[in-house]
């Protein structure tokens, strides 16, 4: 069975930085073929994605950022701890959401898009970015 922990958020002021944790389970980094990557749901808003990684068995998988993030996230992996993680710089407001950690078998970043058809979540960890 496969589960996702995340861990890492909290309350951080504009302009700080946090890093999220999301260990996973049920599944192989540099082995199994899964990806792997992070969304955000703000209030009232809709699930989306941030940051995903293509591959967890690739030594160099290919990167998506989404817009919104590009240049203050750094998305990256420890595969000895089947962990992946988000570093978050440069924070704003409007990055406040619950943040969840997701994981699809297959490789590829195309998914990052597409929320609503995955099926492996962890339970979210909220970051809240005061003004």
């Amino acid at each position: 069975e496969v589960q996702l922990v995340e861990s890492g958020g909290g309350l951080v002021q504009t302009g700080g930085s946090l890093r999220l944790s999301c260990v996973a389970s049920g599944f192989t980094f540099d082995v199994d073929d899964y990806a792997i990557g992070w969304f955000r749901q703000a209030p009232g808003k809709e699930r989306e994605g941030v940051s995903c990684l293509s591959s967890v068995s690739d030594r160099s998988p290919i990167k998506y950022y989404s817009d919104s993030v590009k240049g203050r996230f750094t998305i990256s992996s420890d595969n000895a701890k089947n962990t992946v993680y988000l570093q978050m710089n440069s924070l704003k407001p409007e990055d406040t959401a619950v943040y969840y950690c997701a994981a699809t078998g297959g490789t590829g970043t195309s998914w990052c898009q597409s929320p609503r058809f995955l099926q492996l979540w962890g339970q979210g960890t909220l970051v809240n970015v005061s003004s």
